[in-house]
């Protein structure tokens, strides 16, 4: 697909014409910038509630981590509500809990109701690398399921050898309400449906300055846009420089994946029985499933300061050998790498730039799920109930310590830490 990374989804996305870039002046209730998950399900929750939308997309919709990520859809965020209550108070952790598994049931609704051609399949494991994570999943099995879960069950060592084809792992949790997909034609998908509800989506219309006010006017190379409301939704592909304040408080880091070459139905099916996804319990984790045409895609590992590895497939490789001998030497048809937006907190951020100007971002490696969330809660705050969205915006949203200048090497060597407790199995 023109214009995309050079990735297994691109290749495989549905056909679809582009849509123009903005040329003019146009006016609009809310204009959002970014035209990935975070955007896209914004547009589609306002648009399907009346309002005139208009998202600017730099690129192409879902050129970002939208449409580069392991198409893992995974619960909850890069920190469980124990971490969340522990640090911000039990009120905020219920009021966390309750929206917990929401946006994995946005997603097949969305898919259900607008017909999406995206693979979907159900059940994702959490699996287990030592005592120590097992625990940690038993405890994790015991609150999903307090905030309504009922799809979860925790495997031993013997159950995980008949789930996925490998020795590593001593246990691990399935997710029903998990599962896996394409992307990049989730995406696209979500993007028709905001076409089709009269929304006004413009690629290749990366926005130059913004100037805050009533209305605020959004600045393109060749347009400009009046919109009563602003909505910032660029996470880690939004320019710097647009609005500083934003860029204080995360930091873009890379991700790598590869797509092996098309595997026998056998082969497959014996490498993961039960089509399921899988993410391991490390800091620095590894992820992978099948997709529809029998490849086995696997990523992990992070670069901060999203720096694109000169070897993606060197990098990877032993990672997935190590996981599963037997496809020693197997051939990668694609290695292609994205980046996702980092929070100190390793929560997501959302909040109140100016009058009718807010931001959401910083989804920490739990996009995929939460960004549709984002939307629903974006429409409630515009239709007067700011309850949910305040949820998220009362979080501290801290600036990593350092400034930019030190941002990267000071977590890189937290990261180090975490990477050592991991090997050590503690």
């Amino acid at each position: 697909m023109a214009d995309h990374t050079d990735s297994y989804y691109a290749a495989t996305a549905t056909a679809h014409a582009p849509w123009p870039s903005l040329r003019g002046r146009i006016s609009c209730d809310v204009c959002i910038i970014g035209g990935g998950f975070t955007g896209i399900s914004s547009a589609l929750f306002l648009s399907e509630a009346g309002y005139d939308v208009v998202v600017l997309e730099a690129v192409r919709v879902g050129f970002g981590a939208s449409g580069r990520n392991g198409g893992q859809v995974v619960n909850a965020w890069s920190r469980d509500v124990d971490a969340i209550g522990a640090r911000y108070g039990e009120a905020t952790a219920q009021r966390c809990g309750a929206m917990m598994f929401e946006g994995g049931e946005i997603i097949r609704d969305r898919i259900d109701r607008y017909a999406i051609q995206c693979d979907y399949r159900p059940g994702g494991i959490f699996a287990a690398l030592s005592g120590r994570q097992m625990r940690a999943l038993e405890a994790q099995a015991q609150r999903w399921a307090h905030y309504g879960n009922t799809g979860l069950q925790l495997l031993d060592e013997q159950q995980m050898r008949t789930v996925i084809a490998s020795e590593r792992y001593c246990g691990g949790l399935l997710d029903r309400l998990g599962g896996h997909l394409h992307p990049l034609n989730l995406v696209l998908g979500e993007a028709e449906a905001v076409r089709r509800h009269g929304g006004r989506l413009f690629e290749h219309s990366a926005v130059t300055g913004v100037r805050y006010g009533a209305p605020n006017v959004v600045r393109t190379a060749r347009g400009e846009v009046h919109a009563t409301t602003l909505l910032f939704a660029g996470n880690a592909y939004l320019a710097a420089d647009l609005e500083p304040r934003l860029a204080a408080k995360s930091m873009p880091c890379g991700s790598q994946i590869v797509a092996t070459e098309p595997l026998s139905a056998d082969l497959a099916l014996s490498l993961l029985p039960g089509n399921h996804c899988v993410e391991d319990g490390n800091y620095l984790l590894d992820y992978f499933r099948l997709s529809a045409d029998n490849r086995l895609l696997y990523g992990g590992g992070v670069v901060y300061g999203a720096r694109e590895p000169a070897d993606i497939a060197g990098l990877i490789r032993s990672k997935l050998e190590k996981t599963f001998p037997q496809l020693r030497g197997i051939r990668f048809d694609y290695a292609w790498s994205g980046n996702f937006l980092l929070t100190l907190s390793r929560l997501p951020q959302m909040g109140r730039l100016e009058h009718n100007v807010y931001y959401m971002q910083g989804d920490s490696g739990h996009g995929v799920t939460h960004t549709h969330l984002c939307g629903r809660l974006i429409a409630e705050l515009l239709r007067g109930d700011a309850e949910r969205f305040d949820t998220f915006a009362r979080l501290p949203h801290l600036p990593f310590p350092g400034g930019r200048r030190l941002q990267v090497p000071l977590t890189a060597l937290g990261a180090c830490w975490y990477a050592l407790r991991d090997r050590l199995g503690r």
